[in-house]
């Protein structure tokens, strides 16, 4: 069957991560792509190297699989022209500049509404596009911090820290992706397009979840556990005698299954850590005990012991041995495709699973304008239009 997305067009202005990983998503499941960067220079992810394969940075390869690509100048007139053609056939346009850029570009939703009624117009940025702080530059990493993330991420008595990828901008591009799909849906209802919104604030905000929840509730103000669950004991990574594990015990149940499987019968009635609210409020003194017998033990040893007693927990894996692990790929979350200059490349496989209408790794990220006469041409650019366009630094 075809892909959930087959004949949608996506019109993608944007660069980076969180808009990039929108239109990546849209692209996995079957949507017409066409990415837009500036003449000679790109996305200014093609410079985050090193690493990179045959001179393609790794980090751009990550973000823009099953997309086309071309040039434009967008302070041009022609530019605009060639914008403004191709948002007449588009579905959805994705665009992630400074709040206000996009107007004074004359490319506002107001103006492109006006030419395709239809159009789902999907602006991600920092802060939203209203509010005391519309116009503040925003990253990941300020975000982490300027969101809460990092006041509980680390250990205690260490600086805060930020997670290891880029979190905040890649759920900023998922929840830009449900909102177009949601647009999407309410314009097979109407006939009418509409402007979806979604800001790096907005998302680290929700992710929040419970600890929002709790703050609200007690205005007590969480810290840092470094891997440990603040309504959960024993749920943390344990050092081990030649690594560390994680044991995970999300309920009384399991907690008297875990003290059988490791041979810790002695604590599953102890009066401090017999129930959960008690495990949570002697933390320390359980955790003291805990390590101690941890350290007698190899990893392998505690996450073999776990599994036969059906208690969650495992090994902290590296990336390499993330996607080397047999299941990762059973499930086909590694996949090759034929990139135009690396040749054949691994890429990251589709995680969502659909039984008719699955999603696919169709085409390789495109080397930069890599389809510049393909686009124009259809739009009824001759070849010599095209090589002046390419002169002028349109292209």
């Amino acid at each position: 069957m075809e892909s959930p997305l087959a004949g949608v067009k996506v019109l993608e202005l944007a660069r980076t991560l969180a808009g990039p990983f929108c239109g990546m998503l849209l692209a996995d499941m079957g949507a017409d792509v066409l990415k837009v960067e500036q003449p000679k220079i790109g996305d200014e992810t093609r410079g985050y190297t090193p690493p990179s394969i045959k001179g393609e940075s790794c980090y751009f390869l990550s973000l823009n699989r099953n997309k086309k690509g071309i040039t434009l100048n967008l302070k041009s007139e022609e530019g605009k022209r060639i914008v403004k053609e191709l948002i007449k056939e588009s579905d959805v346009l994705i665009e992630n500049f400074r709040t206000g850029t996009m107007e004074k570009l004359g490319l506002g939703y107001d103006v492109l509404k006006e030419l395709n009624p239809r159009l789902v117009y999907c602006a991600v940025s920092g802060f939203g596009r209203t509010g005391p702080m519309k116009d503040e530059p925003a990253y990941d990493l300020v975000m982490q911090a300027f969101g809460g993330m990092m006041s509980v991420t680390g250990e205690p008595d260490r600086p805060p820290v930020k997670v290891g990828f880029s979190i905040v901008d890649l759920v900023t591009g998922m929840y830009a992706c449900i909102g177009t799909l949601l647009a999407l849906s309410v314009r097979d209802k109407t006939g009418k397009g509409q402007s979806v919104e979604a800001s790096l604030l907005e998302s680290v905000v929700s992710l929040q979840t419970y600890l929002a929840q709790s703050v609200m509730a007690t205005g007590k103000i969480p810290g840092r556990l470094g891997s440990a669950h603040p309504n959960l004991g024993p749920y943390q990574v344990y050092e081990t005698k030649d690594d560390y594990a994680i044991i995970a015990v999300p309920n009384d149940w399991l907690w008297r299954k875990m003290c059988d499987a490791l041979g810790l019968e002695d604590l599953k009635d102890h009066p401090k850590f017999a129930v959960n609210a008690d495990r949570v409020k002697n933390r320390s003194a359980l955790n003291d005990l805990m390590k101690a017998y941890t350290r007698t033990k190899t990893t392998a040893e505690i996450v073999a012991m776990l599994k036969e007693a059906g208690v969650p927990g495992g090994p902290i894996n590296n990336i390499a041995e993330v996607l080397a692990d047999p299941q990762v790929i059973h499930r086909g979350m590694i996949q090759e495709v034929e990139h135009s200059t690396i040749g054949m490349m691994k890429t990251l496989g589709i995680p969502i699973k659909l039984s008719d209408s699955p999603g696919s790794v169709r085409i390789a990220p495109p080397t930069l304008g890599q389809h510049n006469v393909e686009v124009l041409s259809r739009l009824g650019y001759s070849e010599d239009s095209i090589a002046e366009l390419q002169q002028k630094g349109v292209i």
